[in-house]
């Protein structure tokens, strides 16, 4: 077992990305039927507001959800992937919320947050160091045949 690497993690998050996507087309749909087949423009009144704010509510549910119960998000499970904390637990519902929240700040200033892990010398994410969580990688076991 050992802290992921970057590659990994990001292929981990496009995965996600997609499924977050599909998620986020469903969460539109009442909106969209709301304004009678019109797209939600920034600034149209309060509509707006609630519908980004669903949005955000979605990935974090999705992500925050899956951290919780299972330590592994879809995509973090096609690559080996699990959420854990130093004792090797899954995190905690407050852990999990800012590591979600940590996570965006990292992608703000151009996914610095994301690319410190080059530099850290245990490999950790501004958001692994704030949320006091990490990802590790667990190799899949071959099976004989």
């Amino acid at each position: 077992m050992r802290n992921t690497g970057l590659l990994r993690r990001l292929a981990a998050i496009l995965y996600d990305s997609l499924l977050l996507l599909a998620l986020w087309f469903l969460a539109t749909v009442p909106f969209i039927a709301a304004e009678g087949g019109e797209s939600i423009e920034a600034g149209s009144g309060p509509l707006y507001y609630i519908y980004q704010l669903t949005l955000l509510l979605v990935a974090y549910g999705f992500f925050v959800g899956f951290w919780c119960n299972r330590g592994r998000t879809l995509g973090m499970q096609s690559w080996g992937l699990q959420l854990q904390t130093a004792d090797g637990e899954l995190p905690s519902p407050g852990a999990a919320t800012i590591r979600f929240f940590a996570a965006l700040l990292s992608w703000l200033p151009l996914g610095l947050g994301f690319l410190w892990q080059i530099w850290d010398s245990e490999h950790l994410t501004w958001h692994d160091r704030l949320s006091k969580t990490r990802l590790v990688y667990y190799p899949r076991k071959k099976t004989p045949g």
